[in-house]
Order: structure tokens, then C-alpha cells, then sequence
């Protein structure tokens, strides 16, 4: 029996104002990624959906790159492999496409190979990947989620958060992840460190118990929002321009350039009044009112029969290599 692996994973929204690197959220707007063992040898990579023409169809796919790490870990391939990826999240949006292609190439490859490795393992791989934990932790666990590094090791706190929906505003901009980076101050002054350090825990109270009065306060930043919003056009003037319409709290996703704002309601009069602001600077819109995912990735394993058991590269002898 050959296995069919299909694997599902949510956006997430990381940084939410003073959580830089460290915070995230899981949205209810979801990847689907599958893996098919197929008798033909040889890989084949199918995208369908949103971006899909952003997304390479070649060994350079970042799904079969971080898959085919743990296939070169344990010497162990697929012969034939088939991947269907049906996108839902935009390509660099700052909505965690990038996560989700990484989790969906170990959590894939992790299944079709048995299962050598645990959750906590493949989220420190994923983490390592991706360089920090504020997006592939949320994806993987769903809900709101804090990670801490130490010693190359992620520490993963599930934190609770009252059930509400989310205003999503992308505009059609296209910002590198290295220039957002690069725009980043290397030092900061004892001032700015303790205005985060303050807020971000009143966050996490504030979302734990919709406490939306002090939300304004709470997604207050001063070590990435100020020195990122400049780059995307009118970036600012969407802040105020949400806030106007109805936002408790408003902040980048991830490194932008999509904007997230939290709110009792209105959440319609806040997606148009930012999007009437980037239309006015030229720019394109798409728009979602999410609920926060709860559950996670969720991975479906599907038994196909085939006439090689279990598909994998075999000697002449029998062995598998």
C-alpha cells in the first residue's frame, strides 16, 4: 500500500505590535499541500489557487526542498513522488505562506517515512528553517503562541485567547523579507526596550480576555512597526484609517505588508476604509474577516494501493536504501 499524505495548514499572523519575533496567531485560512507516492519515478509538482504562478513547480519548491531534508536525513525517498499544493494564503503577504510550505514538506515527509520524528522535533526543525518560532509554532498548534529560543531549542507556550475574528487587509506590494530586515535598527535604547517589554504582556491579557479597550495601548511598538511602515504606501495612514473605522488594535502581519486589526465589530467598515487608503496610493487589495484557528495543522493519511508497497528506493537484492 502506497500512502497519500494531506496535510492542511492555517495562516498566522506573527509580531502583533510588540510580540516581535516571539508571538503568533493561527487563522482560519488554510494550504493544503499532498503528497502522493506514485508509481512513475520521479517528482511532479502541481499549485493551484492563489499565487499559484508565484510558486515554482521544480526542485526549487520550497515544500519538496524542506521535505526532501528529511528524506536525505534518513536515506530513505519516495520513487516516485507527486505534490498537489492548493493555495489559499498569498505568496509573501506576511500572513506565513513560507511556514506553511516549510511544515508541509517536514510533516509530509515525516509521515511517508514512518514517523521517525515527534511534533516537538519537527517544530524545532521547522523553527530552525525558518529562523524564528512566531509563525510555524501557531500554524503547527493553533491559537495564539509564544516562543522562546534558547540554546537552538524553542520553548512553546499556548496561550489563551477569547474567541473573536480578525480584519486582514494585503495590498498588492511587494516587500522583501530582506529589506524589511535591513531596515531594522541593530541597537535600541533602554527606553524602547522597556516600552515593549511593558505592552507585550498586557497583549496577551488583553487578547486572552477581548479586553478591547485596551488593546490600543497594548499593540504599541517601537522595535519593528516604526521603522517598516515607511516602506509599504500608506501603511500609516491604513493605521489611522482603521482606528477611525472601528479598530481596537492594529498592527503589521509578520513584516507586512498585509495589515491585521482586531475589533469588537465593524470589521466590514475597516476593511474598506483601508482599503480605500492603499487604492488612493495606487494599490490593490485583498481582504479577509478571519476567526483565529484553534486546531492547527491537520494531516490525513490515506492508504493507496500500488504495486510496490511501500514506494520507496530499493537495491537489487530487496533492501531499501
Amino acid at each position: 500500500m502506497n500512502k497519500q499524505i494531506t496535510v492542511t495548514i492555517p495562516a498566522t499572523s506573527a509580531n502583533l505590535g510588540p510580540g516581535f519575533d516571539c508571538l503568533g496567531l493561527a487563522l482560519a485560512l488554510y494550504n493544503r499541500i499532498t503528497f502522493t507516492q506514485v508509481a512513475t519515478p520521479g517528482l511532479t509538482i502541481e499549485v493551484t489557487g492563489l499565487d499559484a504562478e508565484k510558486v515554482p513547480t521544480d526542485e526549487t519548491n520550497l515544500v519538496y526542498q524542506t521535505a526532501n531534508c528529511l528524506f536525505e536525513r534518513f536515506g530513505k525517498r519516495p520513487s516516485g513522488l507527486h505534490i498537489q499544493q492548493e493555495n489559499n494564503i498569498p505568496v509573501g503577504s506576511g500572513l506565513g505562506s513560507s511556514s506553511t510550505a516549510v511544515l508541509a514538506g517536514l510533516l509530509g515527509a515525516n509521515a511517508l517515512l514512518g514517523n521517525p520524528l515527534t511534533r516537538a522535533e519537527l517544530l524545532t526543525q521547522a523553527t530552525a528553517e525558518e529562523g524564528h518560532p512566531d509563525n510555524v509554532a501557531p500554524a503547527l498548534l493553533g491559537g495564539l503562541v509564544l516562543g522562546v529560543m534558547h540554546d537552538d531549542q524553542v520553548h512553546i507556550e499556548l496561550l489563551p485567547i477569547a474567541t473573536q475574528q480578525v480584519a486582514i487587509v494585503t495590498p498588492d506590494f511587494h516587500l522583501l523579507t530582506k529589506d524589511a530586515r535591513a531596515a531594522l535598527p541593530t541597537q535600541i535604547s533602554r527606553q524602547d526596550a522597556i516600552f515593549n517589554a511593558s505592552r507585550l504582556p498586557l497583549l496577551i491579557r488583553a487578547l486572552e480576555t477581548a479586553d478591547y479597550a485596551t488593546l490600543t495601548l497594548a499593540m504599541q511598538d517601537r522595535l519593528h512597526q516604526p521603522y517598516r511602515l515607511p516602506l509599504i504606501p500608506g501603511m500609516a495612514d491604513a493605521f489611522e484609517a482603521a482606528y477611525a473605522a472601528g479598530a481596537a488594535g492594529v498592527a503589521l502581519s509578520g513584516a507586512g505588508p498585509s495589515l491585521i486589526a482586531f475589533a469588537r465589530d465593524h470589521h466590514e467598515e475597516i476593511v474598506a476604509a483601508v482599503t480605500a487608503v492603499f487604492q488612493q496610493n495606487g494599490l490593490a487589495c485583498q481582504s479577509w474577516i478571519l476567526p483565529v484557528d484553534t486546531t492547527g495543522t491537520q494531516i490525513r493519511v490515506f492508504q493507496k494501493p500500488d504495486s510496490q508497497p511501500d514506494g520507496l528506493r530499493m537495491n537489487a537484492d530487496g533492501r531499501r536504501l
